[in-house]
């Protein structure tokens, strides 16, 4: 699954994104390609090696299906795709320190993510495309300074020491290809029905926690296992989503017109003396921060979690196999929930600055053929491609729209696995490679959704966006402060924030649980906090800054 994580603790935030055992390009910058690729029976073919790193994303059963076999018929290339299965920061960190690295590298563009493909390209890790990204037009498209977020240009996009390294990948052609993935709380209907609470009623942070504490007093059990009021995924991923209650951003305007980080407000101490109630009273599953994917969708298959945190397409592929053999036990949206510092009608503000970076590494030896490669997914004819299948076989055009063709549609929407999708080629980590998404203007959205999960889509959106949504434009400070002359040695007490609120929740007291806080406050000061800053504050004067974001 592709999983545009949590970016606000974000990204919420993916959530984003994300533990586990890693398993990477064990071929990659291998034979190969040192000579133009390997070439095997077609002297012509050209194999290039592809890092798909996101987190719990897979591919077919085999290395070759109907898609790959046409984009080495149109390109001359074939394409071997390696998937991560852990944090995709820590791959990042270990593909580039042990030097195993692919061809093409393809992840998140935000956090630690970035930062890690930014310190490679400074390493002289990356292949610098300044000079050819002119005679590919697709990709050239995809990173021309009106089609990034600003401050994203600025940090890695528009260039990093005057050279352009990246791609970027995934941010919408137009308003109506922005595709909001629902994050939220949602809650199992039957078990709000056994309750006698009605979802959207819960609007605050009040009713949140008793509408939890009430799920918990009820003693449900399932599988002879009592049911835990709130999970998540991986790793913890989202059921930090809360902080949205809390704080409108991660940089928060101290009254006099400057920024400050949250983590230094009281907001942030409310928020994690909030969540520190919540796993105390047993409300929230203690063992969602260090459970890999298999155990989180296990303990769903076997109805044990009421609530669960994340964007809707997670929860309804995990819940899928449960509710098809309980039926009513759907997940539900709870709220909308309030958002500090939000007016009730205001559209939520979608932070979709998170998306996609592309790189080719330095162990690519045909960089033209990877460009080639990039530019043809890029295109219209290759985004299709790899979004819906074989044109004829998979689906046709449809008064000028693709659309899918029953029997696929039929075999997809049956298999609750997903993966008789994923060995016809479609959605195994190409779709990442594709440049600016057009899924509406240009393609013909998500063909291949059940006309029930559209519903239950729509219906979300219905309840959570009653105002519509509104994309973020504005600069974003956590891009600006990593250009500043104390991010090296502030960045590793910053990276620490994560690590610190997990601490501090599972802390014995509210005392204990503020005083690892206001430990690493101390520390992060001692490193560089207060002049950066003040540079940060400099280099945002007069501009528009977010101060209310939503995860996409």
């Amino acid at each position: 699954m592709r999983k545009k994580r949590f970016k606000l603790a974000a990204s919420l935030m993916a959530f984003t994104l994300i533990s586990g055992m890693l398993y990477g390009c064990s071929s990659s910058g291998s034979g190969d390609s040192a000579d133009g690729g390997d070439k095997g029976a077609d002297s012509k073919t050209v194999t290039l090696t592809v890092l798909n790193n996101w987190n719990g994303s897979s591919g077919s059963d085999s290395e070759t299906n109907p898609v790959l076999k046409a984009i080495e018929e149109k390109t001359g290339i074939k394409v071997k795709i390696d998937y991560t299965k852990g944090s995709e920061a820590e791959k990042v960190n270990t593909i580039f320190a042990t030097q195993d690295l692919p061809d093409i590298y393809t992840g998140p563009a935000w956090g630690g993510e970035l930062d890690g493909i930014i310190k490679a390209a400074k390493e002289g890790q990356l292949v610098d495309l300044t000079d050819k990204i002119d005679q590919y037009p697709n990709l050239a498209k995809a990173i021309a300074k009106d089609n990034v977020p600003p401050a994203l240009y600025e940090k890695a996009i528009g260039g990093i020491d005057g050279k352009k390294y990246m791609l970027y990948q995934n941010q919408p052609a137009t308003d109506k290809d922005v595709n909001d993935w629902l994050y939220g709380f949602y809650v199992r209907k039957d078990i709000a029905d056994k309750i006698g609470v009605d979802p959207q009623s819960v609007k605050t942070k009040d009713d949140f926690y008793n509408f939890l504490k009430k799920i918990k007093d009820a003693n449900l059990s399932e599988n002879g296992a009592p049911v835990i009021p709130l999970g998540g995924f991986h790793d913890g991923w989202a059921v930090g989503i809360g902080n949205t209650m809390f704080y409108g951003a991660d940089y928060q305007d101290k009254g006099d017109g400057t920024l400050e980080h949250v983590f230094f407000t009281k907001a942030y101490e409310d928020y994690t003396l909030y969540y520190r109630k919540l796993i105390s009273e047993g409300l929230l599953d203690p063992d969602a921060f260090t459970q890999t994917d298999p155990i989180a969708n296990e303990k769903i298959k076997q109805g044990r979690i009421a609530v669960l945190s994340a964007h809707y397409p997670a929860i309804l592929d995990a819940s899928k196999e449960y509710v098809k053999a309980h039926p009513g036990s759907d997940y539900v949206p709870v709220g909308p929930l309030e958002r500090a510092g939000a007016e009730p009608n205001r559209p939520v503000d979608l932070n979709i600055q998170g998306n996609n970076v592309t790189v080719i590494t330095k162990k690519a030896k045909n960089v033209d053929a990877a460009l080639k490669l990039l530019d043809f997914l890029a295109s219209d004819e290759g985004f299709m491609l790899v979004h819906y299948g074989i044109q004829g076989t998979h689906w046709d055009m449809v008064d000028g729209k693709p659309a899918a063709k029953q029997e696929w549609f039929d075999k997809f929407t049956a298999d609750t696995t997903g993966k008789a999708k994923k060995n016809e080629g479609i959605s195994i980590g190409l779709e990442n490679m594709t440049g600016m998404d057009r899924i509406n203007s240009v393609g013909g959205g998500d063909i291949w959704a059940d006309q029930e999960r559209l519903k239950a889509m729509d219906n979300a959106r219905k309840i959570l966006r009653p105002n519509g949504i509104s994309v973020i434009s504005a600069f974003n400070p956590g891009d600006v402060i990593t250009k500043s002359p104390q991010w090296e040695t502030l960045k590793p007490s910053m990276d620490q924030i994560g690590d610190v609120w997990k601490q501090a929740i599972f802390a014995k007291s509210d005392d204990a649980a503020l005083k690892v806080i206001n430990d690493l406050r101390e520390q992060i000061k001692n490193t560089g906090y207060d002049d950066a800053m003040k540079y940060v504050n400099e280099e945002l004067k007069g501009k528009e800054v977010v101060k209310l974001s939503m995860p996409n």
